[in-house]
């Protein structure tokens, strides 16, 4: 569908809100929701930022984003629904809106946890911190639900507006707490949270994500990632840290330097296995490429095959789905 890029772009922009546009687009909102234009538009650095400010209105008035948001979104997915009819509106979500979902959607929630991370100093305040999240609109992390009305009716455009131009926000009856875009986003080829040199998900006030391959990880964890051994990979504790540590460090360097012996042979590649304390081997089958590389040499690949793989030919077999006495090959490649 035509809005499905504009819309994919909208939700990985980073940089300055403009904000007159997003301002624009608030009273729209509000007008359409048949409520008066709010009083006064603060705006923040993140949402961690919106979180803190909320906390501290005064007589701004209860929350109307069932109001803003809510009731405008499930009233138009009705009316497209009963024009579309069952088939026809998953037929629509399926080429806009879940086009975008899972990864904005994973987004989002990451985003939630990392404030309620950052600003629970007791356990008591988790509770506070997560029901003034429930308030958010999610301006641009809205972009997957808003790519499936997208040029469909007018009830929705001051939502979209912001969402074009801006971060998250809060709707009170008479203020709107506005949060600025991220300063830096990035992400592997899964649309996943990666980054291993800095945060993967930055705003100007500092609050930042860290992840690699998606997995959140401490900043302090990265910083050391350069200079890791194999000593210190086998030292680390967090099951879930150690995978990241050899993904960055290589598996294959990993065996090599740790003094891993082969435990099996066969005309496939040689099946390599080393035992880490407290998780699942690591196994590895060694593979030769058949095809010369264009100065005649043959470029070894190593594939991580599961820990109870016993055979390299059953190893082989399960990266291309198969069991090993299945896999039989007319060329090797």
């Amino acid at each position: 569908m035509q809005y499905v890029d504009s819309w994919r772009a909208v939700a990985a922009a980073t940089g300055a809100a403009d904000r007159a546009a997003a301002e624009d687009g608030l009273r729209l909102a509000y007008r359409s929701a048949g409520l008066a234009e709010p009083e006064r538009i603060v705006w923040v650095e993140s949402p961690r930022a919106a979180v803190e400010a909320v906390e501290k209105l005064v007589d701004a008035g209860r929350s109307v984003r069932d109001e803003v948001r809510t009731r405008p979104w499930a009233q138009e997915r009705r009316r497209m629904y009963d024009e579309l009819g069952p088939a026809g509106w998953s037929a629509l979500w399926s080429a806009t809106g879940a086009q975008l979902w899972e990864t904005t959607a994973a987004l989002a929630e990451r985003i939630r946890a990392g404030v309620v991370a950052d600003l629970t100093e007791r356990p008591e305040d988790e509770s506070d911190v997560r029901l003034v999240l429930l308030d958010a609109v999610l301006g641009q992390h809205d972009a997957a639900w808003l790519a499936a009305f997208d040029g469909r009716g007018e009830r929705l455009d001051g939502l979209a507006e912001v969402a074009r131009h801006a971060g998250w926000w809060w709707p009170y009856e008479r203020v709107v707490v506005i949060s600025e875009r991220p300063e830096a986003l990035h992400r592997d080829e899964a649309g996943r949270l990666d980054r291993g040199d800095g945060p993967a998900l930055a705003y100007r006030d500092g609050f930042a994500l860290h992840a690699w391959r998606g997995m959140p990880v401490p900043a302090e964890f990265l910083a050391e990632l350069n200079s890791l051994t194999p000593e210190r990979i086998r030292e680390e504790e967090n099951a879930e840290l150690r995978r990241v540590m050899l993904e960055f460090y290589g598996y294959d360097r990993y065996l090599t330097e740790s003094g891993a012996e082969p435990v099996h042979r066969d005309e496939t590649g040689i099946l390599w296995r080393i035992a880490l304390v407290g998780d699942e081997d690591v196994v590895m089958v060694e593979v030769v490429n058949s095809t010369p590389e264009p100065d005649g040499t043959h470029r070894t690949y190593w594939l991580r095959v599961p820990p109870g793989t016993r055979t390299a030919k059953e190893g082989v077999a399960w990266t291309f789905g198969l069991q090993g006495e299945a896999y039989a090959p007319l060329r090797q490649t």
